[in-house]
């Protein structure tokens, strides 16, 4: 039997993950918030759930309810359900203990909560999480020699707080308020130029968001939606390739790689799920 693996989280990390598994033959659906606060929108499934459909390298993800799961499935598409709390697992109709994995992409890197029922493989990305204690396996997420290593005990590196690379390229909002774009991902940005602005009622205030180099706009936070003071809202990349942005990262399909590992290394062959 194929196992089904819900991966919680459909961000650009987790969509890598997706298609890394989804390629290898695996069904995969993904759970999702309301409203998600991805900033690669470009290369992430959860846009599916704003715009009912989101292709990302020829691999479509559709914005399903409980009964249109399986046929999603059997259409070749990704499910994305909004569940954040991972409820299907209780679904005996959609969800097997002995046969669902769940890959935890969220990144939230706190301490999660439990899962509602046991699973027969619970794998999870980066800090926050304990092999052997919350978790059966952590994914490494750091940039270096240990990224998309496998942890059967233990944790990842602990957050740095920093982003990885030129500290400028990360565009965080300086207030709460709402995300007014005037620049959209891909656009090719000069030294200065406004990419958007947070607009704040409750404390009026207006503030400008401006690009910190010359490059290509690589992720902006959805239009209108209401962030929060330091959230990260935005990216810009030096390399003037748009094409870029309509692929998944090398660190997306390493960490995508390092699950893939964990699977196999626990269930070499589909079949042997039976045994469980």
């Amino acid at each position: 039997m194929i196992p089904l693996i819900l991966i919680r989280g459909g961000g650009d990390l987790a969509s890598g993950v997706a298609l890394r598994l989804y390629r290898s033959g695996y069904k995969v659906a993904i759970l999702e918030l309301e409203k998600p606060l991805a900033v690669r929108r470009t290369v992430s499934f959860c846009e599916a759930v704003y715009e009912g459909a989101h292709t990302v390298e020829g691999v479509t993800a559709r914005l399903v309810s409980a009964d249109q799961f399986q046929d999603a499935l059997d259409a070749g598409e990704i499910p994305v359900l909004v569940d954040p709390n991972a409820n299907i697992l209780r679904n005996q109709f959609l969800t097997s203990p002995g046969s669902t994995f769940i890959i935890d992409a969220r990144l939230m890197k706190t301490t999660p909560k439990p899962l509602p029922v046991d699973v027969a493989l619970h794998i999870a990305l980066g800090p926050g999480f304990r092999a052997g204690e919350n978790c059966h396996a952590v994914i490494e997420t750091r940039r270096g020699h240990t990224l998309g290593r496998v942890y059967w005990s233990g944790s990842a590196q602990a957050d740095s707080g920093l982003p990885e690379g030129d500290l400028r390229r990360v565009l965080r909002a300086p207030h709460n308020g709402k995300l007014i774009a005037h620049a959209k991902i891909g656009d090719l940005l000069e030294e200065g130029q406004i990419i958007a602005e947070i607009d704040s009622k409750i404390e009026n205030r207006r503030s400008k968001i401006i690009s910190p180099f010359k490059g290509i706009l690589r992720g902006l936070i959805r239009p209108n939606i209401e962030v929060t003071d330091k959230m990260k809202i935005g990216d810009v990349d030096l390399r003037d390739d748009p094409v870029l942005n309509t692929l998944v990262s090398d660190k997306a399909l390493a960490v995508g790689g390092g699950v893939l590992e964990a699977i196999l290394t626990r269930y070499p062959v589909f079949h042997e799920i039976d045994q469980v």
